[in-house]
């Protein structure tokens, strides 16, 4: 019943994110490329998604995929290759049919597939992916009902499981832990380094509201890069650090430095007198924060070593709902095996309205037009509604018989 629908793809589980990216459209062509897939292989529908762990081709097609899909698939899209260089990748990619591929698609959607379980950023994608096939001419009323289906999935195990609860990134940990010191949005932050952890760090700052931010690097283009995002935002040269005297509520230090960046002297400097207790967030490997200020200072650390065991803590909590998921969508699987069937009856009974539609008008303007002619005004118009009353009736009722005995039909079975 399912067997028009057909995925090929190739995820992290599969290969390297290097080999994933030669089974992606190059993006100047997509256009062309899909549309050409679609039309040599004979697809009715094509959904292409590509992020930075999987590429999927979902499509809808009636007859059985041709053998060495896969490798088809990759000449077309990278000419260049040879089939020596194809023959890897096409190997590694797997290819799901009927509810194999639509099991897929649900656990794709619910990110019990994901790199990180509980990711919902694959909702967006999934949702992105199909606006754009869809623009592209690429899909129609299957692929369109499976991704509504698929998107409410999706929401239902997010609301009814924990597979998206508990922070996985100790980026995401440790700014948590920060914001558990009750920080207010006007505390003075101090970042050192700006590589990616603490560009990231920085995001959660801006989205909290945090707008006080002095930030030090050896390279003061890249501090300023990020410095010019917050509304108070500073970037300082990393040689200033020993002159600021300005105090800190909160410190957060990530370099690529092998040794303590932040000696007991310098952070008694950047104190500038203060005795309250201060936020110090060393997201470093290894640390940059020289634990001596510990027993000297009030200080809350955060260190990435503690993050990362409740980091495995959390991902074992994920791991855990995974179960109440799969739960879920066997029995959305069944749901969308109804609901396709009532299509499928709407879809082969499409063409009655207008039949009925028709035999009516001709009714009304051939076999009874000189009868009907005779009649006055207010007969003319009770004739007109007897008879699309008549319509809407004779619409109805081979509809409702034929979803009907599909019903029957599918609990005998079952």
């Amino acid at each position: 019943m399912f067997d028009g629908y057909h995925i090929l793809t190739l995820t992290h589980r599969d290969a390297p994110l290097e080999i994933i990216g030669r089974a992606i459209v190059p993006s100047e062509r997509a256009q062309q490329t899909l549309n050409d897939l679609k039309s040599r292989f004979g697809w009715s529908e094509l959904l292409y998604l590509s992020t930075c762990n999987r590429v999927m081709y979902l499509f809808y097609d009636q007859a059985s995929p041709e053998e060495n899909l896969a490798a088809r698939i990759l000449s077309i899209i990278h000419p260049g290759l040879s089939v020596s260089e194809i023959a890897p990748i096409a190997q590694r990619m797997r290819l799901l049919h009927g509810a194999d591929a639509i099991r897929h698609l649900f656990e794709v959607a619910g990110s019990l597939d994901s790199l990180v379980v509980g990711e919902r950023e694959i909702i967006r994608q999934l949702r992105e992916a199909y606006d754009q096939s869809h623009a592209r001419g690429l899909t129609g009323d299957h692929l369109r009902l499976l991704l509504r289906f698929t998107i409410e999935t999706a929401k239902e195990i997010y609301s009814r499981t924990g597979i998206g609860e508990k922070a996985l990134s100790v980026v995401a940990l440790a700014f948590a832990e920060m914001q558990q010191a009750g920080l207010s949005k006007d505390a003075r932050i101090l970042m050192i380094g700006a590589g990616q952890t603490n560009a990231l760090f920085s995001r959660f700052l801006l989205k909290y509201g945090f707008h006080r931010v002095t930030i030090f690097n050896r390279t003061l283009e890249k501090a300023g890069a990020l410095a010019q995002s917050f509304q108070y935002g500073r970037a300082l040269p990393f040689d200033a650090l020993e002159h600021y005297t300005e105090g800190f509520d909160a410190l957060i230090v990530c370099t690529g430095a092998t040794q303590s960046v932040v000696t007991p002297a310098l952070y008694r400097s950047l104190l500038a007198g203060e005795n309250t207790r201060k936020i110090v967030v060393d997201l470093s490997v290894p640390n940059n924060v020289d634990k001596h200020i510990l027993p000297v200072f009030p200080v809350r650390f955060i260190e990435i070593e503690d993050l990362r065991v409740t980091a495995r803590e959390n991902l074992s909590h994920r791991e855990r709902e995974k179960s109440k998921a799969e739960s879920i969508i066997v029995r959305r699987i069944s749901a969308y095996r109804e609901l396709w069937h009532e299509r499928q009856v709407e879809r082969s009974l499409s063409h009655i309205p207008d039949e009925i539609r028709a035999v009516k008008e001709r009714a009304l303007g051939e076999v009874f037009a000189k009868d009907f002619a005779r009649l006055d005004p207010a007969a003319q118009e009770l004739v007109r509604n007897m008879m699309g009353y008549m319509e809407k009736k004779c619409v109805a009722i081979p509809i409702k018989a034929a979803k009907a005995i599909a019903l029957h039909t599918r609990s005998k079975r079952g």
